[in-house]
């Protein structure tokens, strides 16, 4: 007996070990096997980290395991991802894995499947991206005499998997996560039973409309297989969607044409809380407590044949009477609900789909509001025509019903009306096929949003439906220390309302005081709660405007600037605003501006063409940053301006021009006869270096000047001052941080340049001479605030007197040679003394350049000189 046991141990220990040998030695077969299976089914790249043979953890059966499994498809959807999983698990008999003919069918009878991703996708052009199955050879061929796979199913599971659905022909999106699923059964009979259960969270979208987010789905559900004539029927199903439970029963039957259907469904509950229960957990939160009555009912019927042509027959309804609900938390109750809804379809065309709404009605308080609607050709371009007749206080919808709004509603909203229209009529703004009659009315309504910074108090907005427009007959709001009136007429606010189109209109609007701080700049108080742009951002133009303002504001307050009696039109689209024709009261004068501000891009643009019309000038270059920076000196005059400014540039996030990008031309012209250097560092420190001129007392009647700016820099082109008989040429550039490099040149008659240069005139004693002047020129560098001051005024007056000297020098010489010897000695000598030496002739020409050196060395002793009495006799 002990011998018979060391053999069977024996026996068994050798089994063991070959089954442990044998995946080694088949490892590289499995793989190769598993790849070739991929390439000659599917049109798509295949890859994986490893596939693993064990006939250990399934014996007696074998299992393969693949591990990070992904398929990449081809174009047109080249390079994109189809699918990925983390592991799938293959149990076949052991046989299977001796199969070394690639003519041969693998059995696989378990299928376990690991965090799968599949994302299933249709372009505009209707290619799909899972179609990837190689055409066979044989198109009659069973799939059991094919090459491939033979399923012999008894057990599968997905776990911990996800699908997109993605249809880009008809903006569809729709999202199966959080996806297990089991099923236990076989499929080798023609006549078998199959046992599933299947929990989800589904989400669907459709052009932009969400009508499941993040549900939840539970399914069991028992299937009877008819293989042979691919009819699969549902029995003892019950389902669940979030908490409504759906119980249905029927058949599919796939037929040479499509597939056809015959099921029908109810909810037996038949409670109102079952209605509830099918809003998503997100927006209605526990309903366990919530308190109702009255009875829905949901019952449906989906028969006939779903092929490229046609649908099956629908008769889906809705009902519900004399409803309520409450939730134990809340305030108010709902009540008086009443719903009378059905989808139907009895020809099978898809086109001939619709819905009756024929009420939903309900009650908050004393407020009722009711409803009707019909949509039909709901595949295509729906019908829509809808009635609302009713009264709703805002407030009350967050205190009946836990839906968690980003701002709290208030208002109160009234509405009797009746539109018809079609959606390709909303899209195509074809206003003749929208049908509107009817009143609406908001009070009391706050209005917020990311696009706007203070919320807009709308005490009353009354609007009349006209066939294709809607009047709006009175808006009175308020936003901050802003207050806003306005009529017009909307041309598109359906499509505004129900598609993605702008908003637009033309507007007449008025105000009493408009500051642009309450729409630009959150107070400290409202910042965090109002404010939706991200810090460093500049507020955007909303996109959705498409509208033409005009404007009639009696006090606009930008920054520390007071508009005057504004008017003129704005134009906003594309989130470009354009002026046109707006004029303004400002500093005493008149302010006309034309142009857009661009808020297309990351940093808005500006481009702006203004008007200054009798501006007074200390006021307007003292407390408007542009002007200052254009011309900061320009504050020390007492009078008019009259100016025009071509300019562009970058806006900051305050809305206000970045000096730094700023470019462009002006034109101004003075209308003004008093200065005042006192109020000017760089005029103080010139006036040190020039004595000849009184700044106080020049005369700038008719001073024009044009400028040239960009790349945060001033040109000042030549303009030209009056000092008595002394022109004066400015000209230069300074840059908006305040640096400077300007040239004054001054045009002086010699008369200014002291007693020694006037005695030397009348010696000279010709009327020419009185005309002669030289040009002194001072440059100022440095800043406006720490001004440097340079002049030549030496050389000018060395440059003078050379000057007269050649002149007494030639007209001597014409005189004769005892004339010249007589006057030049004496001028030489410095006295009026007549000498008869004939050295002095000899000697006049040597002498001359050291006695001129001394003459001009006195000049500039007297020019230089600042005491008043020397001031005094040069004026």
């Amino acid at each position: 007996m002990k011998k018979v046991f060391k053999i069977i141990g024996i026996t068994l220990l050798i089994f063991l070990l070959i089954l442990f040998a044998i995946p080694f030695v088949l490892q590289s077969q499995i793989e190769t096997i598993v790849q070739r299976y991929a390439d000659e089914n599917l049109n798509a790249k295949v890859s994986f980290s490893s596939v693993n043979l064990s006939l250990i953890k399934s014996f007696p059966n074998a299992q393969v395991d693949i591990n990070d499994l992904a398929i990449t498809t081809y174009k047109p959807f080249e390079g994109e991802t189809l699918a990925t999983s983390k592991s799938i698990s293959l149990t076949l008999p052991i046989a299977e894995v001796f199969k070394t003919s690639g003519d041969e069918a693998l059995i696989i009878n378990k299928i376990y499947v690991d965090e799968t991703l599949l994302t299933l996708k249709t372009n505009k052009l209707g290619d799909v991206n899972y179609d990837i199955l190689k055409p066979s050879k044989n198109n009659d061929q069973d799939l059991s005499d094919s090459n491939g796979f033979t399923f012999d199913v008894q057990d599968y599971r997905i776990e911990n998997s996800a699908l997109t659905y993605i249809d880009e022909t008809n903006n569809t999106t729709f999202y199966i996560t959080e996806f297990n699923h089991i099923g236990k059964g076989t499929f080798s009979g023609d006549i078998s039973e199959l046992e599933t259960e299947t929990d989800a969270r589904l989400s669907l979208t459709i052009d932009s409309t969400n009508y499941l987010n993040n549900n939840t789905l539970k399914l069991d559900a028992l299937i009877d297989l008819d293989l042979a004539n691919n009819k699969y029927t549902f029995k003892e199903n019950t389902g669940y969607i979030n908490d409504l439970l759906l119980k249905f029963d029927g058949f599919v039957q796939q037929v040479d044409n499509g597939q056809q259907f015959d099921l029908s469904f109810q909810n037996p509950g038949a409670s109102f809380k079952d209605f509830l229960a099918v809003i998503p957990s997100n927006y209605s939160k526990s309903i366990a407590d919530v308190e109702t009555q009255g009875d829905f009912k949901v019952n449906g019927i989906i028969r006939g044949l779903l092929s490229e042509e046609t649908i099956p027959e629908l008769d889906i309804s809705i009902l519900s009477n004399n409803a309520s609900f409450k939730y134990p938390d809340l305030p108010k109750r709902v009540e008086n609900i009443s719903i009378d809804a059905a989808l139907k379809n009895t020809t099978g065309n898809p086109d001939e789909t619709f819905v009756n709404i024929n009420r939903f009605n309900f009650k908050i308080d004393a407020d009722e509001f009711k409803s009707s609607a019909t949509l039909k050709n709901i595949t295509e371009n729906m019908l829509v025509n809808a009635n609302i007749d009713g009264t709703l206080n805002l407030a009350n919808i967050s205190k009946a019903y836990p839906i968690e709004l980003e701002k709290e509603l208030s208002g109160i909203l009234k509405a009797k009306l009746n539109t018809e229209f079609d959606m390709n009529a909303i899209e195509t703004n074809a206003y003749n096929r929208i049908k509107n009659n009817g009143t609406a009315s908001v009070s009391d309504f706050v209005f917020s949003s990311e696009d706007i910074v203070n919320p807009i108090h709308i005490k009353t907005a009354q609007m009349s439906f006209n066939p294709g427009t809607v009047s709006l007959n009175a808006f009175d709001a308020i936003s901050g220390n802003s207050d806003i009136a306005a009529t017009g007429t909307i041309t598109n606010l359906l499509g505004f309302l129900l598609s993605d189109k702008n908003l637009q209109g033309t507007f007449n609007v008025n105000s009493k005081q408009f500051l642009v701080s309450d729409f630009m700049v959150a107070d400290d108080d409202s910042i965090e709660s109002n404010k939706t742009t991200s810090e460093g951002e500049s507020l955007k133009i909303p996109a959705f405007l498409d509208c033409t303002i005009n404007a009639n504001v009696q006090t606009v307050v930008y920054d520390n600037l007071n508009l005057k009696n504004v008017t003129g039109k704005l134009v906003i689209k594309d989130q470009i605003a354009s002026l046109q024709n707006m004029t303004s009261n400002i500093f005493d004068g008149k302010m006309t501006i034309a142009g857009d501000v661009n808020t297309q891009a990351k940093t808005p643009s500006f481009n702006l063409n203004l008007g200054a019309d009798g501006f007074d000038i200390a006021q307007s270059f003292t407390d408007l940053d542009l002007l200052h920076a254009l011309a900061p000196i320009a504050k020390v005059f007492n009078g008019k301006l009259n100016s025009t400014i071509n300019l562009q540039g970058m806006l900051n996030e305050s809305f206000s021009p970045n000096l730094q990008t700023v470019s462009g031309n002006a034109f101004a012209e003075l209308m003004t006869t008093q200065f005042n250097s006192d109020n000017s560092t760089v005029l103080k420190a010139l006036e040190d270096k020039i004595s000849f001129v009184d700044f106080d007392k020049l005369n700038l009647k008719d001073l024009k000047t044009s400028l040239t700016f960009e790349d945060g820099g001033v040109n000042v082109k030549p303009f030209y001052l009056k000092y008595d008989d002394i022109d004066i040429a400015v000209a230069g550039n300074h840059g908006f941080d305040k640096t400077m490099d300007y040239d004054v040149v001054f045009n002086v008659p010699a008369k200014y340049l002291g007693s020694d240069v006037n005695r030397l005139i009348g010696q000279i004693n010709d009327p020419e001479v009185n005309k002669i002047s030289i040009p002194v020129t001072a440059n100022l560098t440095g800043s406006f605030t720490n001004p440097q001051v340079k002049t030549d005024l030496s050389s000018s007056v060395s440059n003078l007197m050379n000057q007269l000297l050649e002149i007494q020098k030639q007209k001597l010489l014409n005189q004769g040679q005892d004339t010249v010897k007589d006057i030049l000695g004496d001028i030489i000598s410095g006295n009026s003394e007549n000498t008869n030496d004939s050295s002095s002739t000899q000697d006049s020409t040597s002498s001359n350049t050291t006695s001129g050196q001394q003459t001009i060395k006195n000049i500039l002793g007297g020019i230089l000189n600042k005491n008043k009495k020397e001031k005094d006799t040069l004026n």
